[in-house]
C-alpha cells in the first residue's frame, strides 16, 4: 500500500490552517498542523517522517525565516523539504526565503494548483 505523504502546516492564522488542511486532506495527504514555529521544530524533531513543511514566514516569536534556518542546521531534519508561504510577494521576498533554505515559495492568497505542483515536485 502506498504511504500517504505527511505534510506539516505551520501558520499562526487558524483560518489559513483550516483552508489548507481541508484542501490537502481532500487530495489524500495526511496533515498535521501547528501555529508556532517552535512547536513545528519540536514536532519535526519528535517525528522527522514528514514529506514536506508548509511554513508561514510571518509569525510572532520565531518567524518562518529563523525556523527554516534552524531546520537546515539540524541534522535529523535538515533534508525535509520546506515551502515558504507568505503574503509578501515581491521578488526580493522570494529570494530571502530561498536564501534561508526554503526549497520553494508560494504567496498568499495561495494558488492551490501551484501549491500542489510544488508539493509533488519536492516530496
Amino acid at each position: 500500500m502506498l504511504m500517504k505523504k505527511k505534510i506539516l502546516i505551520v501558520d499562526d492564522d487558524p483560518r489559513n490552517i483550516f483552508a489548507l488542511k481541508l484542501t490537502l486532506k481532500a487530495r489524500g495527504y495526511a496533515v498535521e498542523t501547528c501555529t508556532m514555529a517552535q512547536e513545528a521544530l519540536d514536532m519535526l524533531q519528535a517525528d522527522p517522517d514528514f514529506s514536506i513543511v508548509l511554513m508561514d514566514m510571518m509569525m510572532p516569536g520565531i518567524d518562518g525565516y529563523e525556523a527554516v534556518r534552524i531546520i537546515r542546521d539540524t541534522p535529523e531534519i535538515k533534508d525535509i523539504p520546506v515551502i515558504a508561504v507568505t503574503a509578501q510577494a515581491m521578488p526580493e521576498d522570494r529570494q530571502k526565503c530561498i536564501e534561508v533554505g526554503a526549497d520553494d515559495y508560494v504567496s498568499k492568497p495561495i494558488d492551490v494548483d501551484l501549491l500542489l505542483m510544488a508539493i509533488e515536485k519536492l516530496s
